[in-house]
């Protein structure tokens, strides 16, 4: 089992439910959150629209989280208007990634640090890694060294380190393709595979369903069938088998019906998962109805539909497991 101190332990505490399950809230999105805002209200994006709507999503619905993910660019604000009983977790990396050279390198936001997001609050640091296991060891030595800067830092100021791991494949440029399908279990666990290693300083892994839900029998539509759903279980039993440590599910873009099909189906297949950090799939529908419509017509959508969805969400996580078992404190 992984050790954690006792200051560790306490910020995990903050942010998991009685029995030890993160149920958390991300509302970190920043380029893409403000391109949405801004054509849905028809108009330029502005820097005050974003921060107004996180505030919304946060004071509304962090009453059913058990903790919520925000940037320190935009969600400060955010973060003092949640649920007392609600953790924090706050970004560290950059939006985005580097297209200038091969890779999708990240950077870290400028103007903070692991002790500044201490500062703030937070009881986790969380960065995000783009990650493709086979793109090449000089890339790739880069990132560890990377992921290890920021796990020793996390270290250093007692907060847990959440690694949230976004995979792709350098030689198929969409995500979302058929070709990306067939290999992205295999990325998927490669990945959480590296970063369980001790060096890294993980506390909690924020991965992928390592599949397309898209390309699965019975949810693929009109698209080819990838996988059936007894492969899709299997693929999420592989990912449980290949780490010691906590990992949390993130929602990954797709519909709220959908995410609960896959977290279903992880329990089913008897996945040791300890929760979720859920974005889109909890406020996606009231982007467009806070910018066109108003605040309070957003915030309304948040206290019906959106309080309906993280509600669902959270009943589906009668599977999870509490990552007290596979953390043992100092």
């Amino acid at each position: 089992m992984t050790k954690i101190t006792a200051e560790v332990a306490k910020h995990m505490e903050n942010l998991s439910t009685k029995d030890g399950v993160i149920s958390a809230l991300a509302i970190d999105q920043r380029g893409s959150l403000k391109r949405m805002l801004a054509e849905a209200a028809n108009k330029p994006a502005d820097e005050e629209t974003i921060v107004e709507y996180k505030k919304a999503v946060s004071e509304e619905l962090t009453k059913y989280a058990s903790g919520i993910l925000t940037d320190p660019e935009y969600g400060l604000p955010a973060t003092k208007v949640r649920d007392k009983n609600c953790g924090l977790l706050l970004s560290y990396e950059k939006t985005g990634y580097d297209t200038s050279e091969p890779g999708r390198m990240c950077d870290l936001i400028e103007n903070q640090s692991g002790l500044r997001i201490k500062e703030e609050g937070a009881d986790a640091i969380k960065f995000l890694l783009y990650y493709d296991p086979d793109e090449g060891e000089k890339i790739n030595d880069k990132k560890h060294a990377f992921v290890e800067r920021v796990g020793a830092e996390a270290k250093a100021v007692g907060l847990p380190f959440f690694l949230e791991l976004l995979t792709y494949d350098a030689n198929i440029a969409d995500n979302q393709s058929p070709e990306f399908a067939k290999v992205k279990a295999h990325k998927v666990v490669e990945a959480e595979k590296e970063f369980s290693k001790p060096r890294y300083g993980v506390t909690v892994l924020k991965v992928e369903i390592p599949f397309n839900i898209k390309y699965v029998e019975g949810f693929n539509g009109d698209n080819e069938v990838v996988y059936t759903q007894e492969e899709a279980k299997k693929l999420l039993k592989e990912q449980s088998d290949a780490t010691n440590l906590p990992y949390i599910f993130l929602s990954a873009g797709v519909t709220s019906e959908e995410f609960i099909a896959e977290i279903k189906m992880a329990e089913e297949a008897g996945a040791k998962f300890n929760g979720v950090l859920c974005g889109r799939a909890t406020w996606k529908p009231s982007i467009k109805i806070f910018a066109a419509e108003g605040e309070e017509a957003g915030r309304e959508w948040m206290r019906t539909q959106g309080k309906e969805n993280i509600e669902n969400l959270n009943a589906a996580l009668s599977g999870a497991k509490s990552w007290r078992d596979k953390l043992d404190v100092e």
